[in-house]
């Protein structure tokens, strides 16, 4: 009975988001450091985002259907107020039956309704940027919040409701484990280990060149590469001295294992290499697929000395090497670097700024 009383009396907090790991991993490492204090629920999509909170423990997810702007021209965006009003009123349901003493909401389309519905039913809103410059979605967000934390001291600058608290990173990526990793006894002691990550769904651009370029890299390194679902190869996994996984949960143990990451620039992800010291050459998402949130960020590291930094438009098998081979030859320097880094605790910043508004 008195556990029954118990769970009555916590408050409740909604954490919303989706569309990439990126907007769902932040969320979850804010989740880490209220359990037990608060009943936590979670509004998303059907895709990524479920997937990923079905894993968790402790926390109650609901679906809505994501409303995502276009950014061509498009039929498909005159239908967008119809659909929006639509998962706006249904979110709205949601709350009302939850009744969250606070949103924590990280941005993404999905977010969008869950964000405006808690703004008419007066709940207080909290919301997070990961990247250098706002998504479409969090400009919008933006109105309806009462903070929006952020990543990166620039992206607050000269901004009202904008507050600078780094990324929300949890604790098992912090904290990884190699020798939970099967593979550990293969890899060469002679040979530094280089994690190759395209993100959550893996980089064609990234894949492509890792494997034109394979025979050279295992010349060099152990090769560790998350290729995204799917998109692994038979052929190559073969080779001596490369490991390829599709997938991997547990990124901490593999971040802990690596030397020196390629990866793509999305906030999430380079933030996690930040933190844990991890030399990186980064290949942004070219500016024809994107709004260029990754250049961006790369560009910034890269100014700061956390990175190399290689555009997928000037890439030619001589840079490439360059690039790596100059993270093996300033190993010392890019993390002295980024131990001079305003690294912060930005969960406790930002459950601070959540405890002092909810209602």
């Amino acid at each position: 009975m008195s556990d029954i009383l118990e769970v009555t009396r916590k408050k409740r907090i909604v954490l919303t988001g989706g569309g990439t790991a990126g907007h769902v991993y932040p969320a979850l490492a804010v989740k880490e450091q209220i359990e037990g204090e608060y009943d936590i629920h979670y509004i998303g999509g059907s895709g990524m985002e479920k997937d990923i909170v079905s894993r968790e423990k402790d926390i109650t997810y609901h679906e809505i259907e994501a409303v995502k702007l276009q950014r061509k021209l498009t039929p498909k965006n005159l239908l967008i107020p119809f659909k929006l009003y639509s998962s706006i009123k249904y979110a709205k349901k949601i709350l009302k039956t939850i009744k969250p003493a606070v949103i924590f909401s990280k941005g993404g389309f999905v977010a969008l309704p869950v964000v405006i519905a808690g703004k008419k039913l007066g709940i207080p809103i909290v919301s997070h940027e990961s990247d250098l410059s706002m998504g479409l979605a969090n400009k919008i967000i933006y109105h309806y919040c009462d903070f929006m934390c952020c990543a990166f001291e620039a992206t607050c600058k000269g901004k009202d409701k904008f507050i600078f608290t780094g990324q929300p990173i949890r604790k098992k990526v912090l904290n990884g484990n190699k020798y939970n990793l099967p593979f550990l006894p293969k890899l060469d002691k002679n040979k530094p280990n280089l994690l190759i990550v395209g993100g959550s769904s893996g980089a064609k651009f990234i894949n492509e060149k890792v494997e034109e370029n394979l025979e050279n890299l295992v010349k060099i390194f152990n090769v560790i590469h998350i290729t995204g679902k799917g998109k692994d190869n038979e052929k190559s996994s073969r080779i001596n001295g490369y490991i390829q996984v599709d997938y991997a949960e547990n990124m901490g143990d593999y971040l802990q294992v690596s030397d020196f990451v390629l990866s793509r620039a999305g906030s999430g992800a380079i933030n996690e290499f930040l933190a844990l010291k991890k030399p990186m050459l980064l290949i942004p998402l070219s500016k024809s697929c994107s709004r260029g949130d990754q250049i961006e960020n790369a560009k910034l590291f890269a100014s700061l000395g956390y990175c190399e930094m290689l555009e997928e438009e000037e890439f030619n098998e001589k840079i490439f090497f360059e690039k790596l081979n100059n993270l093996i030859k300033n190993d010392k320097i890019f993390k002295e670097n980024m131990q001079k880094s305003k690294i912060n605790d930005a969960c406790d910043k930002i459950i601070t700024i959540i405890k002092k508004i909810e209602r």
